[in-house]
């Protein structure tokens, strides 16, 4: 076998990476390419992928047998080229996007909602209902390194919910029927090491990180309001912030819970999704005051910034699902509203936002439109699109 070292070469040797390169065209190989304009998109449908690319807004190809992605998201390697998926049967997919391929796959779980990866990318951390707890898992080998069950201050084991990586090679996730939250130090995975916030709220749903990993903010289904903690003094513990919003309102019955991890903030701006009302919920991150409520279509599902922070798009619950809005950050007004098709499930932007992807599940199809003149880019054929996600968030904090 050829052992390759690293050594000092002639500049000649330089061309032997060209030189694969043609051979590989010419034995009609697959092309040398990079992976940072790579994506997948869920397909919910039939428990398949589809991987991506933004330069061209077009299909490479398809990754099938993975489960049960009916509530099915991804997570990218550092690197860009690797995509984790995590399936609502339990079911935790390494797959290879410039190769299409599986590379690894495990059943961890009866019942997972999701994932985040570790600050320095190597570790994997899954949110379970089904067990309640969260499971650690080695990039490279999905080797299961912690099992941590969600055993409340109650005693009984809860459901795992908003699971955000943090800096500090840390976790934060939320325990939806014990109402805590919980930070998970693992600098050292010998000696993994606990924070428990008691009392953070009913019923956390779903919560966002900070671009900057500062602030943990979780949702509360069970009550008006928001649970906050920051991550550079939780010695201070939780606060509760936008209290009682919608006071005095009458609450509408909720179709789909709003989605906090598309978080929406542009500057000192943070854009929630508000439950059980037609409103788009502005805070400042200043005060944690909430500064207006901006009327819209339906009840909002994910609210999602371009990567400019200009704009908010908007996208609603069933039976109003088939509408998109953009709010014009500025002025804090809907200025467009388009008309994608039925059952818009998630939206993702491209890596300096020039255009967006919605899935369009009822409908069979995904759209590419442009962000600036809201005109039509791409069309492309998917099976029950759901979740669409782009290999630029392995670079980001909570996402």
């Amino acid at each position: 076998m050829m052992r390759i070292s690293m050594v000092r070469r002639p500049v000649g040797s330089l061309l032997f990476p060209v030189v694969v390169g043609t051979l590989s065209l010419l034995l009609g190989c697959t092309p040398l390419r990079g992976s940072g304009d790579l994506g997948v998109v869920i397909e919910r449908g039939s428990g398949s992928l589809q991987v991506v690319e933004t330069t061209h807004n077009s299909s490479l190809g398809s990754i099938a047998e993975l489960g049960d992605l009916s509530h099915a998201t991804a997570v990218f390697s550092r690197d860009g080229r690797y995509a984790f998926v995590f399936g609502r049967d339990g079911g935790l997919s390494k797959v290879d996007l410039l190769t299409q391929q599986v590379v690894n796959r495990t059943i961890q779980a009866g019942n997972s909602i999701g994932g985040a990866i570790s600050q320095d990318g190597r570790l994997l951390a899954v949110a379970n209902y089904t067990p309640g707890g969260v499971r650690i898992f080695d990039v490279d080998t999905l080797e299961l390194k912690l099992d941590i069950p969600a055993v409340g201050a109650d005693g009984k084991r809860s459901k795992v919910v908003g699971l955000e990586d943090a800096p500090g090679q840390a976790f934060v996730f939320s325990l939806f029927e014990s109402g805590e939250i919980w930070l998970l130090d693992l600098r050292d995975l010998a000696q993994p090491q606990i924070k428990k916030f008691p009392n953070a709220g009913s019923q956390p749903y779903d919560a966002l990180i900070t671009p900057d990993g500062r602030y943990y903010l979780a949702g509360l289904f069970g009550e008006d309001g928001i649970t906050l903690l920051d991550l550079w003094h939780p010695e201070q513990g939780i606060r509760r912030v936008l209290q009682g919003y919608g006071r005095g309102e009458e609450k509408l019955p909720v179709y789909k819970m709003p989605h906090l991890k598309g978080w929406a903030m542009a500057g000192h701006l943070i854009f929630l999704p508000a439950v059980g009302h037609h409103e788009v919920l502005v805070m400042d991150v200043n005060t944690w005051q909430e500064v207006a409520h901006i009327p819209v279509h339906s009840q909002p599902v994910f609210a999602m910034v371009r990567p400019d922070k200009r704009q908010v798009w908007v996208n609603f619950a069933f039976p109003d699902n088939d509408t998109v809005q953009i709010i014009d950050v500025p002025s804090l007004a809907v200025i467009q509203e388009l008309k994608p098709g039925k059952g818009v499930m998630h939206m993702e932007f491209t890596p300096k936002g020039e255009a967006v992807w919605i899935s369009v599940r009822d409908e069979n199809r995904v759209e590419v439109y442009h962000t600036d003149t809201f005109q039509r880019l791409a069309t492309l054929p998917a099976e029950a699109p759901s979740g669409i996600f782009f290999s630029s968030r392995g670079h980001k904090i909570g996402l």
